[in-house]
């Protein structure tokens, strides 16, 4: 089995969309899910003005840029049109810097206006297709877990670490019936989730505990793992035997484990995970009849990763 190596600090995240039709479950899906993808984006609060990022590069730093992008996150799925007054509101820009902002993006074809309401228009989604011909990494990762899921007959997904939380970045679902409704973009906490503590696992110390410092470790099941020293030493079990599995700490009856997908120099990039029912199998079970599999498909994938450079 493997071994975590630590990762080094600024090691970037990968965010990706997956382009199978099946995955966006239609236009408005693919845009409120290309919307999460983007969130780890600033959005300000200021009352006149998009507020000062504490890290921004000085005079490197555009702000009319930032303030167009907190303009087109304040569409979600929550406020999928929204007036002017709207979107001021939503971003801490001015009425008229809203405006201003919006009718750029309205001229590019990016938003468009039906009265006093403003929705973003499919165009959009291009700037998330850019990311998918850059970074063929995704592309490579989808037919491998297709295999995977037809071979084990239970649901798979990729994610990233990004602060505290994973971000889904592929899936491939069977058809049976969960209760966790996840799609690309969709985020969950990193602390009690499968493919979190891999990639918890692959940091460094001083790392590991500024992503459990950003955290809110509540408990979401009766089962879930809120003391941070037991936290931490579940973390380091990860961390030694290379593979991580979750039972019931999300979601009741829920069930994951996951493996690391590494790049070339041995990085932890991504995890690979298979989730299921618990009433089916429970923990000891899953890890004997889905470990081997995980691993190999999740080394199937770093192998491509490291060819492709």
């Amino acid at each position: 089995m493997d071994s975590f190596s630590e990762q080094p600090n600024g090691s970037p995240a990968f965010v990706a969309v997956s382009t199978k039709p099946v995955q966006f479950a239609g236009l408005y899906g693919a845009r409120v899910r290309f919307r999460n993808a983007m969130k780890n984006l600033p959005v300000s609060s200021s009352d006149t003005d998009v507020q000062d990022a504490p890290s921004r590069p000085g005079d490197a730093y555009v702000q009319s840029f930032a303030r167009g992008l907190a303009v087109i996150r304040s569409f979600d799925a929550n406020r999928p049109a929204q007036t002017l007054t709207d979107v001021a509101a939503a971003t801490g820009l001015t009425r008229a810097g809203a405006r201003r902002i919006l009718l750029t993006l309205q001229s590019l074809g990016y938003v468009e206006a039906d009265g006093r309401l403003f929705q973003l228009t499919p165009k959009i989604l291009d700037l998330g297709f850019a990311y998918l011909t850059s970074m063929p990494f995704w592309n490579l990762a989808e037919p491998v877990m297709e295999d995977l899921v037809e071979q084990v007959h239970e649901s798979c997904s990729a994610a990233v670490l990004n602060g505290a939380e994973i971000v889904y970045v592929l899936r491939v679902p069977t058809h049976k019936i969960i209760t966790q409704n996840l799609s690309i973009g969709s985020r969950l906490p990193a602390f009690c989730t499968s493919m979190g503590r891999v990639l918890l696992a692959a940091l460094d110390d001083a790392q590991l505990d500024a992503a459990l410092d950003a955290s809110d470790i509540v408990a979401r099941t009766p089962h879930t793992i809120t003391d941070r020293d037991a936290l931490k030493d579940a973390i380091a079990l990860v961390r030694r035997q290379g593979w991580a599995i979750v039972d019931q700490e999300l979601e009741e009856g829920l069930i994951s484990m996951s493996a690391p997908i590494r790049d070339r120099q041995g990085r932890v990039i991504a995890a690979l995970n298979i989730s299921g029912n618990a009433q089916r199998k429970n923990a000891k079970q899953m890890a004997k009849a889905f470990l081997d599999p995980l691993q190999r498909a999740a080394q199937r994938v770093s192998e491509m990763v490291a060819r492709r450079g």
